[in-house]
């Protein structure tokens, strides 16, 4: 019985489990990856909404006549909220599809 032929498919098979516990890996570290981004990205969002805050009462109290930093902090701040409520509206949407799912 020759069983030269058998070699190769274990290596085929080896280099495919090989390849997809990679993926995994990759996959694990993707996530992490991304869930820290986003911890960030909150961090960013909460900063950029300060500031804002910041100039305003500065704008308010007289203590800056600079309406061009006004707007701008608030632009800014106004777009990182949209931007994160986005998000959050997506993780949501994907929460109640996996939720919805048949086992």
């Amino acid at each position: 019985m020759d069983v030269s032929a058998l070699n190769s498919v274990t290596a085929a098979y080896r280099a495919s489990y090989l390849q997809e516990a990679s993926l995994l890996e990759e996959t694990s570290e993707s996530f992490d990856s991304i869930y820290t981004a986003m911890l960030n990205s909150l961090d960013e969002t909460n900063e950029l909404q300060k500031s804002a805050e910041t100039e305003e009462i500065k704008f308010a109290l007289g203590e800056s006549e600079n309406t061009h930093d006004l707007l701008i902090a608030q632009a800014k701040a106004n777009v990182a909220l949209q931007y994160t409520v986005a998000v959050r509206d997506k993780l949501i949407d994907g929460y109640k599809e996996l939720m919805q799912m048949q086992i």
